[in-house]
């Protein structure tokens, strides 16, 4: 038992404490045994986030603790895999860490009796550097699926997985109705080496258009298809009139901007000079956003829908939206010279671009115009054009939100976005970095300057809120971007006091250095990944103490739950909440979750698509930047275009290459010859499978060809590492 100590402990005693806890150690087992006060238990809350963070602990379902890597004592596991030899592989049924789930070795009471995808309730222990798992009862049976592509050879078929570490095929047993070339689910059976697939679902031809996203929605379980009953009740609730006791906006030449192809419009904004002599040079602005929470009410059908999607998914080919298209695409999408229903946040701006006030109401609006980012861009620039009276004060009153913003010196990492533009039959035309524009950052300021509004409006009420966290980088995540700086011979204190700024310095050192963008990427992995909670931590990209989302409840769960707390603690009318403390937690937890998987299913589609692009280039020369080395080779992404790829080490030449783990490099014995990260690299491309988005890549000079040539070495933890230079998020 811990005698408790006045403070908060260290992580070291916590991580003592979860290892030696003979029942599950929660948070409150945790403070309760250090002793901790009301306050203490607020700050340790923190610290348990920065340690799972850090990838010291994991939370598992039952909101107890474990040491990250480790497992609980019991738990249920799902066999994986039976190796030629026979051994039981199983891996964690329930595993929420972002770091891949452990792999533990089943020892069976009775050989043979565990097939893939039997889940068993197991003992574990740790065993050296793994894991071993005691069986103490076999569990009903969870068919282990597969998603991949059937391919027929000599009469037989087979098939691949969409996975891209996945290297295996499987001989498929039962077809179905699909054919050679189609994708399908697949169920696994069997021990080696009689492991196969059933086809249980064929999806189709996975080039034709949409299949690339359906591959990710399928593969992560999103939810495409809404419930009749959610549909049936978003028919009714669009029919709700829109009342008499909102404000009237619509004599506002309000606008939209917003991408060309944008499927909706959540906010539209307005500014003009304040007459208010009490803010000189100040100005007033309106952000009006689609009033969600008047149509989507609390338990309603809908609400529980939009709930457990968490957020809509934004494909190249297509949108899973969170709510039905009635309501996201036409009802509460804010469109040109409709009367839309809408929550609007009124702001008052001081001429340094302070917020001097703010307050929200619900609005009747009617938008001036939907205006595409590039279309405003150039109205702007011509000084004439459609709507240039409504948007030359929006560009002003941008101008002094500019001043605040560079007072508080956000994190600025411009980092380009991979942008895939399909024709009307769903073909890839093109893949390029999309274009930053002023009228993107205009928005984004106005959009920043609502959001923080909302939290401060609730903190006004002490009304909960919840809030947009992003906490500053652990240690040793900083530790990690000092290595990698040092590579570069750039210098990066650990004793001082980390703000956005920091970085920004970092950045602005470098100039015009061909490495620059990479050092942007690294620091960027340095940062600790936002989430959603009802504690406010702050955010530290943006440099705010306070701040939620607001902007989008079309597409955000989060910022519904905001709504409707904004219009229960003002008292705006219907559809209003405020929920307890553990049920926000409740909330954060599962849509932060959800949004982590709307981010890897649209990261993975665009990947794909990549593929599909460059696998028109196949056995062409591209110019690469190296971006992970391992021990079995390198990964490199081409310029331009983005795709990652690998070049396998065993092509890399007759010589033996040594991987210094440290430096992250790969130096061959006999040349010298260095392959590390940030090196620019000219490869050939020797595949591109657009089904898994994966790229590997060949030395064009086949093997025993060396890496370019550089005419300045860095030091790479005292080993010189040859390395081109050519001089030159929220």
């Amino acid at each position: 038992m811990h005698r408790p100590i006045s403070g908060l402990p260290t992580r070291a005693q916590i991580l003592d404490f979860i290892e030696k806890s003979g029942s599950p150690a929660g948070k409150r087992e945790i403070a309760r045994a250090f002793g901790l006060t009301a306050q203490g238990k607020i700050a340790l809350k923190a610290l348990l986030k920065d340690m799972a963070d850090e990838g010291l602990i994991d939370s598992a379902p039952g909101r107890s603790f474990h040491k990250m890597g480790g497992l609980p004592k019991v738990t249920v596991l799902r066999v994986a895999d039976v190796d030629d030899g026979g051994n039981v592989w199983a891996v964690p049924e329930v595993w929420q860490a972002e770091t891949p789930p452990p792999r533990l070795r089943v020892r069976e009471r009775k050989r043979g009796e565990l097939g893939i995808g039997q889940r068993v309730l197991a003992r574990t222990e740790e065993a050296g550097s793994g894991w071993i798992a005691h069986p103490l009862k076999v569990l009903a049976r969870a068919s282990e699926q597969v998603l991949g592509v059937l391919r027929e050879e000599a009469g037989r078929f087979w098939l691949t997985g969409v996975e891209k570490k996945e290297r295996r095929e499987f001989a498929v047993s039962d077809t179905g109705d699909a054919a050679a070339g189609d994708l399908v689910m697949c169920e696994m059976a069997g021990r080696p080496p009689k492991v196969t697939v059933r086809v249980v679902e064929r999806l189709g031809d996975p080039f034709a258009p949409r299949s690339f996203s359906m591959i990710a929605i399928h593969k992560l379980g999103i939810p495409d298809v809404f419930a009749e009953e959610t549909l049936e009740e978003a028919e009714e609730v669009a029919r709700l009139p829109l009342g008499d006791d909102r404000e009237d906006l619509r004599h506002l030449p309000i606008v939209a901007i917003d991408p060309a192809d944008a499927r909706d419009h959540d906010d539209a904004v307005w500014a003009a000079p304040d007459d208010d002599p009490a803010n000189p040079g100040g100005w007033q602005a309106v952000v009006a956003i689609a009033d969600v929470s008047f149509y989507v009410r609390p338990g309603s059908a809908l609400d529980k829908e939009a709930r457990s999607r968490g957020n809509s998914v934004y494909f190249p080919d297509q949108v899973v939206p969170m709510l039905p298209e009635i309501l996201s695409a036409h009802v509460c999408s804010l469109k040109e010279g409709e009367d839309r229903a809408a929550l609007a946040c009124h702001l008052q701006i001081t001429s340094s671009g302070v917020l001097k006030g703010w307050r929200f109401t619900r609005a009747l609006v009617r938008i001036a115009a939907n205006i595409a980012y590039e279309d405003a861009q150039a109205t702007i620039d011509a000084g004439a054009g459609p709507m240039i009276e409504a948007l030359k004060p929006l560009w002003a009153c941008w101008g002094a939100l500019g001043k605040a913003r560079d007072a508080r010196e956000p994190l600025d990492l411009d980092l380009p976005e991979r942008r895939v533009v399909l024709d009307e039959k769903g073909r890839i035309l093109s893949v390029a970095a999309r274009e930053r524009l002023d009228a993107h950052r205009l928005i984004e300021d106005y959009m920043i300057a609502a959001n923080v509004a909302a939290a401060k409006a609730l903190e006004a009420k002490k009304a909960p809120c919840m809030y947009r966290v992003h906490q500053a980088p652990s240690r040793e995540k900083l530790v990690a971007l000092k290595d990698y700086l040092e590579t570069f011979d750039v210098p990066f204190a650990l004793g001082q006091v980390v703000k956005p700024s920091t970085f920004n310095r970092i950045i602005d050192r470098l100039g015009d250095a061909d490495f620059r963008p990479q050092v942007m990427e690294q620091v960027l992995r340095s940062q600790t990944q936002a989430y959603y909670a009802p504690a406010n931590h702050g955010h530290f990209g943006l440099s705010l103490g306070s701040y939620a989302h607001f902007t989008s409840p079309i597409r955000r769960y989060a910022d519904l739950v905001v709504h409707r707390a904004l219009v229960a603690a003002y008292r705006l009318g219907p559809g209003g909440l405020l929920p307890d403390e553990g049920e926000m937690e409740r909330i954060g937890e599962g849509i932060s979750r959800l949004e982590r998987r709307a981010m890897e299913a649209e990261r993975d589609t665009v990947d794909r698509y990549v593929a599909a692009y460059l696998a028109e280039h196949v056995g062409e020369e591209v110019e690469a930047r190296i971006t992970g080395v391992q021990n079995y080779g390198f990964f490199a992404t081409v310029d331009g275009v983005g795709g990652d790829g690998l070049m396998p080490v065993r092509d890399l030449g007759g010589e033996y290459y040594r991987f210094d783990e440290a430096a992250r490099t790969l130096i061959g014995e006999t040349s010298g010859d260095v392959f590390a990260l940030g090196q620019r690299v000219r490869l050939r491309l020797a595949e591109a499978n657009a089904v898994s988005g994966a790229l590997r890549f060949e030395l064009p000079g086949g093997k025993g060809a060396a890496p370019s040539r550089a005419p300045r070495v860095l030091k790479r933890r005292g080993r010189p590492a040859n390395i081109r230079h050519q001089g030159k998020r929220r």
